[in-house]
C-alpha cells in the first residue's frame, strides 16, 4: 500500500509540473521538483528504520548532492545556447553523471 501512495505522489508531481509549464508562470514548474516531497519520504523512512544517526548521514549526503545538480543546470544552460534541446539534455545528464568523479 505504501508503494502505491508513493507512486501516486510521483504521478501528482508530474501532472503538477505539466500544468504549471503551460501557465504564464512557467518557471515555477522548475521549482516543483525541488520541493522535498521524496526527500521527506526518504528521510522519514531512514529515520524510522535506521535511526537519527543514519538520517544525519543521509542529510549530509543530500547536501553534497546539490553540487552535481548545479553542474547539470549550468551545463544545460550552456548547451541550450549551442545545440538542440535533446542533445543539450543528454549532455547535461552526462555532466551530472560525471560530476561526482570530478
Amino acid at each position: 500500500m505504501g508503494l502505491l501512495i508513493k507512486g501516486l505522489l510521483g504521478a501528482l508531481v508530474v501532472v503538477l509540473i505539466g500544468v504549471l509549464a503551460k501557465t504564464k508562470n512557467y518557471a515555477i514548474a522548475g521549482l516543483v521538483p525541488l520541493f522535498p516531497t521524496f526527500a521527506l519520504i526518504a528521510h522519514y523512512i531512514v529515520a524510522s528504520e535506521r535511526g537519527i544517526e543514519a538520517l544525519r548521514a543521509t542529510i549530509v549526503f543530500g547536501m553534497w548532492s546539490i553540487l552535481p545538480y548545479f553542474i547539470y543546470l549550468l551545463s544545460l544552460w550552456y548547451f541550450t545556447g549551442i545545440m538542440r534541446l535533446p542533445l543539450a539534455l543528454a549532455g547535461a545528464v552526462g555532466c551530472w553523471g560525471c560530476a561526482p568523479g570530478c
